[in-house]
């Protein structure tokens, strides 16, 4: 069964100011679409068609670079989607405020560490906010469109918090002024979303 681009969960202008409309429609309708349509063309009519993404990114053979970029396009945008809200912004609560307070001190700290992530990351790639088994958490970057579901790559566990750092992602709005881009980001985050997906990993 071929994956299908999944519908966002709000308007293109529903981020606005923070992410622009233009920003969002031109990165979901075409950027997400594409990578959506070559995964669909890298496994089909091979054994892999059928996999879920979790069992393609866990099992992925790495010098397969058309799996490797457009396995990692899909699932980490249809993420990145999730984990944005108009209604976001804050901080987390709960068992997440708790394990992130365990790891980084205070939400600021993590704030700081996330946000190095993001800017740092030389290029194009991600900043994530992975989760263990057993509730630890971990900030990490990766290149690309790899993530740490894929074998090697780094932070281990499961990311829960994505951040989009490829210039298309931004540039409309921020042009070359990622930074911004990043703070903006914790206006929209949808807290609620990433408790659910620590307590799932947890």
């Amino acid at each position: 069964m071929a994956f299908e681009l999944p519908a966002l969960p709000y308007a293109y202008d529903a981020l606005e100011p923070h992410i622009d409309a233009r920003t969002m429609e031109i990165h979901h309708s075409k950027h997400h679409n594409g990578y959506t349509t070559n995964l669909n063309n890298a496994i089909g009519g091979t054994e892999l068609d059928g996999q879920p993404i979790l069992n393609l990114l866990a099992d992925m053979d790495m010098n397969n670079g058309a799996l490797r970029n457009n396995g990692g396009g899909y699932f980490n945008h249809s993420l990145f989607w999730e984990v944005m809200s108009p209604d976001g912004g804050g901080e987390p609560t709960g068992e997440l405020a708790e394990a992130i307070n365990a790891a980084y001190g205070s939400f600021e700290a993590f704030k700081e560490a996330f946000s190095k992530a993001a800017a740092t990351r030389f290029g194009s790639g991600w900043a994530w906010l992975c989760a263990h088994e057993g509730g630890k958490v971990e900030v990490c970057s990766s290149a690309n469109q790899d993530n740490p579901l894929m074998p090697g790559i780094g932070c281990g566990g499961a990311p829960i918090l994505g951040l989009d750092v490829w210039e298309h992602a931004y540039y409309l709005n921020y042009q070359n002024k990622r930074p911004d881009y990043i703070n903006a980001f914790f206006s929209v985050i949808n807290w609620e979303k990433v408790s659910e997906n620590f307590a799932a990993v947890k």
